[in-house]
């Protein structure tokens, strides 16, 4: 592995909400060095379908792409995604595979995925719809989101589809688009860190506020000199934005500003709770220790 090959750092808030533009998705950049991380397209609202095309098409080389979402759903805790199903996907890109060929939404959604008879039964969702396979409480978790909360963060699980915190619609809108992707950029740790090109992995923003000296329950920047406080943590130059900002563009400018703060952290790369089955089934989030 080669971390320090990367020259850029993306970062991604994503959104899984109804619709075809998504207020909740905002996009930051920023090159090798120390200078301030950059917005995409300032003040465009983004559709999942412009994300993609610029993520297929525009991203610079070399780039190391952070996405906020679930990359798999949790398999370890139970010996499948859907166990006792015959349909169950055996890793992570079958899952991807089924997602999207499941979902006939617009807009990159994947209501009508969780619709299936057998899938429903996991999920938890609107109206009161809970499936007898739901477990009681939070929900199944991903040996990652284990080790977010050893870190102190309150991760959700990725089947649960209600509540402002829930990032399960996230999650199937990125795995349709990571799907789509495959053939152009691989996904750590599904895929091993290729020795070139462009990688990306998945994200959990709390984590990068943590490390630019925010707790996990003050994880959120409204303000632009919050925003400096935090990139000047991570040995970035302040980006000098005066009076608020919203939640989704500050996590984004944080989040690039950290990736290329620890990506040449080893033990990020080489988590203790990863194991090759996990990799090919749940994935890890970036920076989960």
């Amino acid at each position: 592995m080669t971390p320090e090959r990367f020259r850029h750092f993306a970062a991604i808030d994503w959104s899984g909400a109804a619709g075809e533009r998504q207020r909740g998705i905002a996009i930051a950049l920023c090159a090798a060095g120390n200078a301030a991380p950059s917005v995409i397209r300032p003040g465009h609202v983004w559709s999942r379908a412009e994300v993609l095309n610029w993520l297929r098409d525009d991203l610079p080389p070399d780039t190391l792409v952070g996405m906020d979402l679930g990359i798999s759903l949790p398999f370890v805790d139970a010996g499948g995604f859907f166990p006792g199903w015959e349909g169950t996907p055996a890793d992570a890109h079958t899952l991807w595979a089924l997602v999207d060929a499941l979902s006939t939404d617009p807009h990159w959604a994947a209501g009508s995925f969780v619709d299936h008879p057998e899938i429903a039964r996991h999920f938890r969702r609107h109206g009161g719809r809970q499936g007898d396979c739901f477990s009681p409480g939070r929900g199944r978790m991903r040996v990652t989101e284990r080790a977010q909360e050893a870190m102190g963060c309150k991760p959700t699980s990725n089947f649960n589809l209600v509540g402002a915190a829930q990032v399960g619609k996230s999650s199937l809108t990125g795995m349709r688009i990571l799907h789509a992707l495959r053939a152009h950029i691989p996904v750590w740790p599904i895929t091993p860190l290729p020795i070139t090109g462009s990688v990306i992995c998945e994200i959990y923003t709390t984590i990068a506020a943590v490390a630019a000296g925010r707790s996990p329950g003050r994880s959120k920047i409204r303000t632009g000199a919050e925003l400096d406080e935090a990139l000047i943590n991570l040995y970035s130059r302040p980006h000098g934005h005066t009076g608020p900002i919203d939640d989704h563009t500050s996590d984004a400018l944080i989040s690039a500003a950290w990736l290329r703060h620890v990506v040449c952290d080893p033990a990020l790369w080489r988590p203790k709770g990863l194991t090759p089955q996990i990799a090919a089934t749940e994935g890890w989030t970036f920076g989960a220790r």
